[in-house]
């Protein structure tokens, strides 16, 4: 029954992403390198966010402000670092690019309770910087203001609703309100994914 249990929050939690990760991802080795260094940025960062907070931990204060610093300066050191990650695709982007052009070839485009409830809140934070991702790509690569700032935004008010969990039953607020950060932010990215195929097709009519 646990071993059952365990694979069911597992899968609670990370199905989606599995999903899109065969469907999409594993279908395109570029993308795969994107998943696995962004991986790899976002583990560092949580290293030296411990590093950095460390000699702060464990937190003697039961007020809430502390740990609202904490997290105001995770997300901000987090986002500094998808910048970079966007930065450095598009560098390695371009070089491929131009190596593929040189060899002729195409173009590369681009326990129960508390279990149940932490692979929910997995399940959400997995959607919201899934899809944030994809916006803020986007963003960076057509200088929308609104998007670049929309992905910042919407990660610092979902790590800051994890706070309610301090309270008892906080979660029965908490998860609702991730879940309707999620929504969100796949309700935005799926704008902008049909305002640029609609960009694309009328292009492509004007060329005709």
């Amino acid at each position: 029954m646990t071993i059952a249990a365990g694979i069911g929050y597992a899968l609670l939690a990370l199905g989606p992403s599995l999903s899109l990760f065969v469907s999409v991802i594993a279908k395109k080795p570029f993308l795969i390198l994107t998943v696995l260094s962004s991986t790899l940025l976002w583990l560092i960062s949580l290293i030296v966010l411990s590093g950095v907070w460390r000699a702060f931990l464990p937190l003697k204060s039961t007020a809430w402000w502390p740990y609202a610093i904490l997290i105001i300066t995770s997300v901000g050191f987090q986002e500094g670092l998808r910048v970079l990650l966007w930065r450095v695709y598009k560098r390695l982007e371009a070089i491929l690019d131009a190596f593929a052009d040189r060899v002729s070839k195409p173009r590369l485009f681009l326990t129960d309770k508390m279990q149940i409830a932490l692979a929910l809140i997995a399940l959400a934070f997995v959607t919201i910087h899934t899809f944030s991702m994809v916006i803020a790509f986007d963003g960076y690569a057509q200088g929308n203001k609104v998007d670049q700032y929309f992905v910042p935004v919407v990660h610092l008010v979902a790590g800051m609703v994890t706070l309610v969990n301090f309270s008892s039953g906080g979660c029965v607020i908490g998860i609702p309100i991730l879940y309707l950060m999620a929504a969100l932010t796949l309700i935005h990215c799926g704008k902008m994914v049909f305002r640029r195929l609609t960009e694309t097709r009328s292009r492509q009519g004007n060329f005709q």
